[in-house]
């Protein structure tokens, strides 16, 4: 729009000496600078899009991260239950696995316990038998 106003006025200014010279550069001064400042928007606008192109790329890149990352964790907590698990079904089985080797070393016990007992009834039955063999005997 200021483009526009500077090209009509500058059609209208004439020739005329050192005052149109002036008016002249300082017009030309003027269409310069509006061009440098529509290249730099320009540029500017370029640039913001490279930047959020680069930044949609690096967010891309760094969410394809966050998501691997997350399904494995998810996998690494699945497999955690698993394990877990299994760690208390193996915990249940040796548990049930010590109760029965305490019943069997009990019961052998008490084996070794009624043997013993046998030979203490076998050894008093002979001396009682001895006994009673030394009162009648003629």
């Amino acid at each position: 729009m200021e483009k526009e106003k500077l090209i009509k006025s500058s059609e209208t200014i004439g020739g005329g000496g050192l005052e149109s010279s002036l008016t002249q550069l300082i017009h030309d001064h003027n269409l310069t600078t509006i061009k440098t400042r529509e290249q730099a928007d320009k540029a500017k606008k370029e640039a913001l899009k490279g930047a959020i192109r680069v930044s949609d790329l690096l967010v891309e890149t760094v969410n394809g991260g966050v998501q691997e990352t997350y399904v494995n964790q998810k996998r690494i907590e699945n497999e955690i239950r698993a394990l877990t698990a299994s760690t208390i079904r193996f915990t249940k089985q040796t548990d049930q696995w010590l109760s029965d080797s305490h019943s069997i070393n009990s019961s052998l016990k008490e084996i070794g316990d009624f043997e013993n007992w046998m030979r203490t009834m076998d050894y008093d039955c002979k001396i009682i038998n001895a006994a009673i063999r030394n009162i009648y005997k003629p």
